[in-house]
């Protein structure tokens, strides 16, 4: 699998799916064999998918339709049409001559996406302040996507001083337990570009207990719905979830098999799209400021 990977470092709560009508106590997506919180990449792709636009190349001008239907046309080049430019004859017939390909039904566009998985999440540390944690699992699986092969590394890998004893929440972690990361590599080669990052301290914790100290980290907020009478309405309490500012995500990307043309110019419009939108914004509560991550540029 020819792939790439995206980090993602994020600077607001990200809520990345289940609803948040009256009475959901669902919160957020999850991997069903890990619970494992995960940002599916039906909302990534939909986030590039509108920022497509258009720049003209050299000093030539072209008019705002001309540009509309240019930012349209690679849209649909990179992420495939929708049901209605499917029943836009006129764009239809602007891509066929643009493109020289007809365009008669869904079909998939040239780039494909995967889904953002967890790498690192901070937790509070009465002894640390902020820890970052992670698991040989979530380690390992991106180990495979970015290096193409498995890595070994061992439960309880940390650069915390090997003295005392370490507070996250609820556990304690005696300072002998822990061990180096493995030969010749350091912590900072399982951070990407860790230096655009707040991450210090970081704790590899065995896999059992990983996803319950992730559901402590996780980001929560109690809602209510107030009548015209501010009075609280029957069944409209709810809380909502989300992956806490400072997580490190990643999701992986490439050119489809069944791409026509050259896959490169395919790669290098991908990649231009990523490198106009280094803020990006994904996941629900928009309006409320939710979502913001920050492409982490290769180091």
């Amino acid at each position: 699998m020819n792939s790439h990977l995206i980090s993602l470092y994020l600077l607001s709560p990200l809520h990345t799916g289940g609803s948040s009508q009256e009475g959901n106590v669902v919160g957020i997506a999850r991997e069903a064999h890990t619970n494992f919180p995960y940002l599916p990449s039906s909302s990534i792709r939909g986030r590039l998918r509108a920022d497509v636009d258009f720049v003209p190349s050299g000093d030539r001008e072209i008019t705002q339709d001309e540009s509309r239907i240019q930012a349209k046309i690679r849209q649909v080049k990179l992420f495939g049409p929708d049901l209605k430019d499917l029943q836009n004859k006129d764009f239809i017939e602007y891509y066929e001559l643009e493109t020289e390909r007809k365009l008669s039904q869904l079909e998939q566009g040239s780039i494909w996406l995967g889904d953002a998985s967890l790498l690192w999440i901070p937790i509070s540390s009465l002894s640390h302040g902020v820890v970052w944690i992670s698991c040989p699992l979530l380690l390992q699986r991106w180990a495979r996507l970015k290096c193409g092969h498995k890595i070994e590394i061992a439960a309880y890998s940390s650069n915390l001083p090997k003295k005392g004893t370490i507070y996250l929440k609820d556990i304690t972690i005696p300072g002998g337990s822990l061990r180096d990361f493995p030969v010749d590599q350091t912590w900072q080669d399982f951070v990407p570009s860790y230096q655009q990052t707040s991450i210090e301290n970081v704790l590899v914790v065995p896999n059992r207990y990983c996803e319950m100290l992730i559901e402590m980290s996780l980001w929560r907020q109690v809602k209510v719905k107030l009548n015209e009478h501010k009075v609280v309405t029957d069944g409209s309490f709810r809380y909502e979830e989300a992956i806490p500012p400072d997580t490190i995500m990643y999701f992986p990307w490439g050119v489809t098999n069944q791409v026509r043309g050259n896959i490169e110019d395919h790669r290098k419009d991908f990649q231009k799209l990523l490198n106009t939108r280094p803020i990006l914004q994904l996941g629900g509560g928009e309006s409320l400021g939710r979502g913001f991550v920050q492409q982490l540029s290769p180091s």
